[in-house]
């Protein structure tokens, strides 16, 4: 259940923190003091739309989170250690700028929008004011149906099973319209496959090829190069090696005296013919290792024309063959089978239609069931609300198609008077009417859920009297066994309620506020007292409220 509630530059809201309990909680104010900024506030940390208007005036940024105890919330728990999050209670957060931008945190762990929806889901149920005008749509009743009948998930299953047969059955139709061009396709996948099969060209293939065709096409000139500069270094005559002996022998020729001037020199030259020695040995090596192979030149250069020339057939550079050929590979064997394949998707098709109308079979008889007993706890509901002549029922045809939603449709039928035959509920309910029943039908639904929290937003509009005192009554029972919160314009009701929640607008000269208290048992006489009496309160009307708080809290002892 919800157990904290902050606030923090929200709307109006400056500063709040609430902390609520199990029980029936009533929310009330004068209209405009707030409510709807507590429902505001609530409804961002579950997920709905940021609105950078929701940043109160003068701010960078709103901040509100709720916390929640988990206890007798297994699912809740189930969705937060599946992602690895701690799962001892449940704090949602929301900030939003300025700019309307927004971030969310799941137990401080960064979230998207759409996690907080999946989990709050699982954490809160919120009845709003308009669902009476939403039970004006068939498409409703439907689902409060399999909700009432609890067999969520088996729907879930079902409309997925719908998905697949309708998935499958398109990719039959389609295979069965263009079977001659899914052959014709077939046929060419086949022809280009088996040429670049026989093409056979290995990974980094090409790059080796490449490189061996350059050192190929240039060894003859690599080994007339090296021979002319070996023979450069240590021809028999003009070569560098024989003129360096020369020049050595020359001057070792000069008298003593002028050769010992020249030692320097000498030491160069005999230095120069070492090195010179050294390079034609080198060079010989060189040239000795060079191999001319004018077959094996001709070979690479013919593999690399076949490869290149099948490249340009499929438009490709030749390094992207291999990836070409797997793609090809893989589309023709998604198409391999023919009518093999035709048959084997129609007999997919049928098993997945099969499985649909097993699960539809099943969910239609548990809905027949269910919908005599939601159309007699509805009944039982409205007699409380002072409807105790209306006849309630859920109407279930068969669809002429078969759908998603399975084998029928529901629609909710109701007479209000004796005598009259059921009619659809937007043909024969008045306002007060229509409040009533949708009243009955959500605490019908609520007493059926398996969330711990249920908020109630002005359900009670369009009520009065003494049925406004049998609402209050009703929706403290469903306190009893979890968390209801209520916003309300009816003393009635509040007064039924565990506790109660203020909420008052105070406005400045220089700025606006809400704020927002649990009243003690003073405070909710007099909260009690204004909404029965007005603003100028008598003794009478204070006296009024003590008893009619007094009176509610007694019948629950």
């Amino acid at each position: 259940m919800l157990t904290e509630l902050a606030i923090r530059d929200f709307a109006i809201v400056d500063h709040l923190e609430l902390e609520l309990s199990g029980g029936m909680t009533a929310i009330t104010g004068e209209t405009g003091a707030g409510k709807s900024i507590l429902l505001g506030a609530l409804g961002l940390c579950l997920g709905e739309r940021a609105d950078s208007a929701s940043v109160r005036h003068g701010r960078e940024r709103a901040d509100v989170s709720a916390r929640f105890d988990l206890q007798a919330l297994p699912a809740a728990r189930a969705w937060l250690e599946a992602r690895e999050l701690p799962a001892d209670d449940c704090l949602l957060r929301r900030v939003v700028t300025r700019s309307g931008r927004s971030k969310a945190w799941i137990n401080g762990q960064p979230a998207t929008v759409a996690d907080l929806r999946a989990l709050g889901e699982q954490l809160i149920e919120i009845h709003s004011q308009h669902a009476h005008q939403a039970l004006l749509h068939e498409e409703t009743h439907l689902r409060l149906l399999d909700d009432f009948a609890g067999h969520r998930e088996q729907v879930t299953a079902m409309r997925q099973a719908f998905r697949d047969w309708q998935t499958t059955r398109r990719r039959l139709e389609r295979l069965a319209e263009d079977g001659d061009e899914i052959r014709a396709r077939r046929q060419l996948l086949r022809y280009q496959v088996e040429e670049l099969e026989a093409l056979a060209l290995a990974k980094d293939e090409l790059k080796g090829l490449e490189e061996e065709q350059e050192e190929l096409a240039h060894a003859e000139e690599r080994l007339r190069e090296a021979q002319f500069a070996a023979e450069c270094c240590d021809g028999d005559e003009g070569g560098a090696l024989s003129l360096l002996n020369q020049a050595i022998q020359h001057l070792e020729a000069l008298p003593g005296s002028e050769r010992g001037s020249l030692a320097d020199s000498l030491a160069m030259l005999g230095d120069a013919r070492i090195q010179v020695e050294e390079a034609s040995r080198e060079l010989g090596h060189f040239a000795a290792g060079v191999e001319l192979d004018p077959e094996r030149l001709a070979w690479v250069e013919a593999r690399l024309s076949e490869v290149h020339r099948i490249a340009r057939k499929h438009h490709v550079l030749p390094g992207e063959l291999l990836a070409l050929h797997q793609r090809l590979a893989e589309e023709l064997k998604g198409l391999e089978g023919g009518d093999g394949d035709l048959e084997a998707l129609a007999a997919e098709a049928e098993t997945l239609k099969q499985r649909w109308q097993q699960q539809a079979n099943e969910i239609s008889r548990a809905r027949y069931r269910a919908a005599r007993r939601f159309g007699e706890a509805v009944q039982e509901q409205l007699a409380f609300l002072a409807m105790d002549k209306a006849t309630f029922e859920i109407e279930l045809a068969s669809r002429d198609i078969p759908a998603a939603e399975g084998l029928e449709g529901a629609r909710m039928l109701i007479s209000a008077n004796p005598g009259q035959p059921p009619r659809p509920l937007a043909k024969v309910a008045s306002g007060g009417e229509l409040s009533r029943i949708s009243l009955a039908i959500q605490v019908v639904a609520a007493q059926h859920s398996t969330i711990a929290s249920l908020v109630f937003d002005e359900v009670d509009v369009g009520v009065s009297g003494a049925t406004a005192e049998i609402v209050g009554q009703l929706l403290r029972r469903l306190g009893h066994n979890g968390q209801v919160m209520t916003v309300t314009h009816l003393p009635q009701v509040a007064a039924q309620a565990h506790h109660h929640l203020h909420i008052e607008k105070q406005a400045g000269e220089a700025s606006t506020l809400t704020r927002m208290a649990l009243l003690d048992e003073a405070g909710r006489v007099g909260e009690l007292a204004r909404m029965l009496g007005g603003v100028n309160l008598s003794d009478r009307t204070l006296a009024h409220a003590r008893e009619m708080l007094d009176a509610s809290q007694r019948a629950h002892h």
